[in-house]
């Protein structure tokens, strides 16, 4: 007989998003509360949060970085059509992105 319910931890289930989303390089989704959601961007290491009515805190972020195995989560807010998101990304996947991008600069200049 299977059990009618099954519990997942929260923790469990935002590790098992992040290794989703490096996995298989696609954002992964989950309402993490009341009113509460998660969007785990592809690689696992930044992901924003947000609420259909109004902002999530940072102390909540911050929480889910700790989960997320984010060493120097850096915060910042996306304004987006409707919803304002708070953003995390960890300190060093930033770094490379500018670095990537000013390298993909220079060699389409040659």
């Amino acid at each position: 007989m299977i059990p009618p319910t099954v519990t997942v931890a929260i923790r469990d289930a935002v590790r098992h998003a992040q290794e989703r989303a490096a996995r298989l390089e696609r954002t992964q989704q989950l309402e993490i509360g009341e009113d509460l959601f998660i969007r785990v961007a592809p690689g696992g290491r930044k992901f924003l949060l947000f609420k259909l009515e109004g902002e999530p805190e940072q102390s909540q972020a911050q929480a889910i970085a700790e989960v997320l195995g984010l060493r120097e989560p850096q915060f910042g807010w996306h304004q987006g059509a409707t919803l304002r998101s708070l953003t995390v990304a960890e300190r060093d996947e930033e770094s490379s992105k500018n670095s990537d991008d000013t390298e993909s600069h220079h060699s389409n200049r040659s």
